[in-house]
C-alpha cells in the first residue's frame, strides 16, 4: 500500500532530513511512525501526500507511483489519502454538516450523494446528533472527530493521522484512538505519526522509529524506544 525506495530528502548538502528510507506498508496495517522533534517526521509525511517530492528514491501510494507526480494529479491523490492534522483546521463560519460537506463540495460531489455520505461518516465518528453544531460549540476531542469524518468522505484507501491527539487529554486522546482503531478494522491502511509513549505502547501494533532521518527500528509488536 505505502512503499518508499530509497528515499532520501534534503535541500542542501548541509540540510539532509531523510537519507535512503525504505519501507513498505502493507493494505490495512495500523502502523506508529515515532521519533523526537526533527527526526524527518513531518517530511516524511509531507513526501506521501505529495507537498513536497524527494530529492532521491521512489514513493508508491497503492498503484500510483507519486515520486514525480504532475501538480494536476495531486488532488486526485489527496482523495485517496485521508490526512488528519494537530491542528484542527475547521471552518469557523461553518456547521459540522457543512464542515464535513465541503470536501466533497470542492470535488463537484452532487447533492444527493452528499447528504447519503456525510451522516454516514459523521456517524462513524460518533457525532450523528451534532450536524449543526459549530466548531465553537464542540470540545477539541469532537472537533478532532470532526476532521476524522472530513478524511474519510472519499473512502481513502490510507489514512494519515499526524499527531491527531496533540491537542487533547488522556479520555479524547483515548476515544480518537479508538475510532481510528474501528476505521482500520474496516480494512483502512493508518499510520500514525505521534509522539505519544503511553498510545505507541498501548496499542502494540508495528512501530517504526526514526531518528536523523533514518529508521533506527522496525518492529512487528514494538514499543516506543526513545
Amino acid at each position: 500500500m505505502i512503499n518508499l525506495h530509497g528515499v532520501s530528502k534534503f535541500y542542501n548538502s548541509s540540510s539532509v532530513v531523510l537519507r535512503d528510507i525504505n519501507l513498505y506498508i502493507k493494505p490495512g496495517e495500523f502502523v506508529s511512525l515515532v521519533g523526537r522533534s526533527g527526526a524527518g517526521k513531518t517530511t516524511l509525511v509531507k513526501l506521501l501526500i505529495a507537498e513536497e517530492k524527494p530529492t532521491k528514491g521512489k514513493i508508491e501510494i497503492g498503484n500510483w507511483d507519486i515520486t514525480d507526480i504532475r501538480p494536476n494529479i495531486v488532488p486526485y491523490l489527496r482523495r485517496q489519502i485521508g490526512v488528519i492534522f494537530q491542528d484542527f483546521k475547521l471552518l469557523p463560519q461553518k456547521t459540522v454538516f457543512e464542515n464535513v460537506s465541503f470536501a466533497l463540495e470542492v470535488s463537484g460531489v452532487d447533492s444527493f450523494r452528499i447528504r447519503q455520505v456525510v451522516p454516514q461518516v459523521l456517524s462513524i465518528v460518533g457525532l450523528g446528533n451534532k450536524f449543526d453544531r459549530y466548531p465553537s460549540q464542540l470540545s477539541g476531542g469532537e472537533q478532532q472527530r470532526v476532521v476524522i469524518a472530513r478524511s474519510l468522505v472519499h473512502r481513502p484507501k490510507v489514512i494519515i493521522a499526524d499527531e491527531p491527539t496533540g491537542n487533547l487529554d488522556t479520555i479524547n486522546t483515548d476515544e480518537i484512538i479508538e475510532i481510528l482503531k474501528k476505521i482500520n478494522e474496516f480494512g483502512t491502511t493508518i499510520l500514525l505519526v505521534t509522539h505519544n509513549r503511553e498510545v505507541v505502547n498501548h496499542l502494540r501494533r508495528r512501530v517504526i522509529t526514526l531518528a536523523e532521518g533514518k529508521i533506527i527500528s522496525d518492529e512487528a509488536e514494538g514499543k516506543y524506544i526513545l
